[in-house]
């Protein structure tokens, strides 16, 4: 297959505008939204996404709007020639990188109405003059952005539990980028479990017209979870590392030969990370469907973990179905 440069657009309606043209073609559309630093994780989701449509848009867009301030918005790692050249490296290529400057700077979408004029739709204290909560970077940034998503209930789980207002910015940002490249098929990686069941639901909700496609999690040779945040961590940091993965396996193959209580296995993975001298947010069995905890696995479930290692935050997944043996 012929490889190809993508053309690199960075406004949102010459965006739609180009799927729109597309789609009068008679074309299909995919989108794979990333937040840039590609690894082979993304390129097996981009790969996915090829077997679906006729053309594909890659977002590259580190979105501020799932940062909280004191989280790493600011050292998330960036190389977006280097994500250029891996995407032409690749069969076919893509057809579209999208890579906004900001989706939440309103100043010049080129209304007359003056409310993109964020100094007045912007107000830094609340009505009785005190200061308000700053709980994420846009509104640190005062952009004037106060419109959010929630899916209240799968949100409120797992990740959700110490980023409080990382899924409101997911669900956010990938219904902006749904609303202006209108894909009929988005892939998103089964690694963040949680996150991909809450873009499935709030597909479902909101009746977006998309084919959501999960993709099975890439691994380094040695088991670790491919992730962007993985070029922080020290070489003695990554060895640790390894403990979620491995504990993770040995989780699995104990429920598949009889052990399903959850409290025990959780324990034991818990256990294994602390050794290693991790540091474990959560290791919690759930469904997944609902993303409900569980005391024994008699439905298909989800062991799911985020452990911090040194300034890094880890997480993995394994699916656990006792039907698929």
């Amino acid at each position: 297959m012929e490889k190809k440069d993508p053309e690199i657009i960075t406004e949102k309606g010459l965006m739609r505008n180009w799927s729109r043209s597309m789609r009068a073609q008679g074309k299909t559309i995919g989108l794979v939204p990333t937040m840039g630093y590609l690894h082979q994780g993304h390129i097996s989701l981009i790969k996915e996404a090829r077997k679906h449509t006729d053309l594909l848009v890659v977002s590259i867009y580190v979105n501020p709007g799932q940062f909280s301030p004191n989280e790493d918005l600011s050292t998330y790692p960036s190389d977006f020639q280097g994500d250029i050249d891996k995407l032409m490296a690749l069969p076919g290529g893509v057809d579209v990188v999208f890579h906004p400057y900001d989706l939440y700077d309103y100043r010049n979408n080129g209304s007359e109405s003056g409310e993109n004029d964020t100094s007045k739709i912007f107000d830094a204290k609340d009505e009785d003059g005190r200061e308000k909560a700053v709980v994420s970077c846009i509104e640190e940034r005062q952009s004037g952005h106060e419109t959010w998503i929630r899916v209240e209930r799968l949100e409120k789980g797992l990740c959700g539990k110490s980023r409080p207002v990382f899924f409101r910015g997911v669900a956010t940002v990938v219904a902006k980028l749904f609303n202006i490249v209108e894909p009929d098929v988005a892939v998103f990686g089964k690694k963040d479990y949680q996150q991909w069941r809450i873009i499935c639901r709030m597909v479902r909700d909101l009746d977006f017209p998309i084919n959501v496609i999960g993709s099975e999690i890439v691994r380094e040779d040695d088991g670790l979870a491919m992730s962007s945040r993985n070029v922080h961590l020290s070489t003695e940091e990554r060895e640790k590392a390894l403990s979620i993965s491995m504990s993770l396996s040995r989780a699995k193959i104990a429920a598949q030969n009889g052990q399903v209580s959850c409290r025990e296995l959780q324990n034991s993975v818990i256990q294994a990370i602390q050794e290693a001298g991790g540091k474990v947010d959560y290791a919690e069995i759930i469904g997944q469907e609902n993303l409900e905890a569980v005391e024994e696995i008699k439905i298909p479930v989800v062991f799911c973990v985020a452990a911090w290692f040194g300034k890094v935050r880890l997480i993995d997944n394994m699916e656990i179905d006792m039907r698929v043996m």
